[in-house]
């Protein structure tokens, strides 16, 4: 919801004693929403540089932390294979490792770009996959909600400072479109170049149309062709954050409906429907988030996957 549409509803609330409790209700909703949705804040401020703002926010630092934490826990996991001299592998993390690298290989690269192009490509398939399952995984553990408790309980820290900048809006990065919109563009870029490295740059554009067909029809079938191929890039990126989105989405709805119903009929009927519905289902949902979390991941890469393969087993 918008604010103003939130400011226009709880004016209208307000008009009667009856709707100033739901009015509160309904911002606190409001607040709950800004929570999820907003990572945009800066965390800090850095000078814009010829007119782009590179000021640190809150889904900045988690691509950092994720990108960190990726690359650390797969760099040890590989260098202490190395070192022990063994083709077995043994450990853990080295053995999940060999199993997504083999997953991400053989269900998702090889079927799509095929043996010949299967190295080129099969590392770029793998850092998506495992970057992407990252983010979605770091974005369920409720680092910041802990942080806030703490510095409720503990640090009470000052309005407008560093904690509380951090404490605000979420953490799951691949919900930020712009998060997503980014790695869309590195999938469209790479559709081209695998194009252009597999029949040429000139005859991979030309591989846009089937050839002999009647002249006018390529006046409609370039268009559409050209639409589509900015129409693959959009729906990775709509696909990816809508879905990261929508989960956290409506577990603060279901919650909502604690203060709604504590603001209309009292407290106790606030924790009756909390402990009766709102939890109990918040649990649920929760629960299946997990499964999106690795589902996307999956989605991304496989459509990422078969984009670059249609652009090399072109058939027209």
């Amino acid at each position: 919801m918008r604010p103003d549409l939130g400011w226009i509803l709880n004016a209208t609330l307000a008009n009667s004693d009856a709707g100033a409790a739901a009015a509160e209700g309904a911002q606190k909703g409001l607040d709950f929403v800004g929570h999820v949705a907003n990572g945009e804040h800066a965390l800090i401020h850095l000078p814009p540089i010829f007119g782009i703002d590179f000021s640190v926010t809150k889904h900045v630092l988690m691509l950092w932390v994720v990108a960190i934490a990726v690359f650390a826990v797969v760099t040890t996991a590989v260098r202490r294979y190395l070192a022990a001299g063994s083709h077995v592998p043994s450990g853990t993390r080295i053995n999940t490792l060999e199993v997504i690298v083999e997953f991400v290989r053989d269900t998702i690269a090889r079927p799509n770009v095929g043996n010949k192009w299967l190295m080129t490509w099969t590392p770029l398939l793998l850092t998506f996959f495992v970057f992407i399952l990252g983010a979605n995984a770091i974005g369920l553990i409720p680092i910041f909600d802990l942080l806030g408790l703490v510095d409720h309980f503990l640090i009470h820290s000052a309005e407008g400072s560093f904690v509380q900048r951090l404490i605000h809006g979420g953490s799951t990065a691949t919900g930020n479109f712009n998060v997503t919109a980014a790695l869309a563009t590195i999938t469209f870029v790479t559709i081209i170049a695998a194009g252009s490295k597999a029949h040429g740059f000139a005859k991979h554009w030309a591989n846009l149309v089937p050839g002999g067909m009647p002249w006018p029809l390529y006046f409609l079938l370039i268009p559409l062709e050209i639409i589509g191929l900015f129409v693959r890039p959009f729906a990775l990126t709509m696909r990816l954050a809508a879905n990261m989105t929508g989960g956290h989405i409506a577990i603060l709805a279901i919650l909502s409906f604690v203060f709604t119903f504590a603001g209309m009929m009292g407290t106790f009927a606030g924790i009756g429907v909390g402990v009766g519905f709102s939890v109990p289902l918040a649990a649920a949902i929760s629960g299946l988030e997990i499964i999106v979390v690795l589902v996307q991941a999956y989605v991304f890469t496989l459509l990422s996957a078969v984009f670059i393969g249609m652009a090399i087993h072109s058939h027209h």
